[in-house]
């Protein structure tokens, strides 16, 4: 059941992030759905490596740090596809 919540998590993270960062990305609803799963780990290990939450917990400091690194996710995602 854990990882079916970080998926979940992610994918609110990445819905979250998309309206924060507007824009055309290619890929539509699942491309946001995979970058918002791996901004929520790379968000989620950023926070542990910081001191900033743990791996593993949900609280409100780990949704932002999820929305941070789905943010940063997408921000890198764009620069590629470019």
């Amino acid at each position: 059941m854990g990882i079916l919540s970080w998926i979940i998590f992610g994918l609110i993270a990445g819905i979250i992030a998309k309206v924060i960062m507007p824009g055309k990305d290619g890929g539509g609803f699942i491309m946001t759905t995979v970058l918002g799963i791996v901004g929520a780990f790379v968000g989620g290990w950023i926070g542990a490596f910081f001191g900033l939450g743990s791996i593993g917990t949900f609280s409100l400091g780990s949704m932002v740090t999820a929305v941070v690194g789905a943010l940063l996710v997408l921000f890198i995602y764009r620069q590629i596809k470019k």
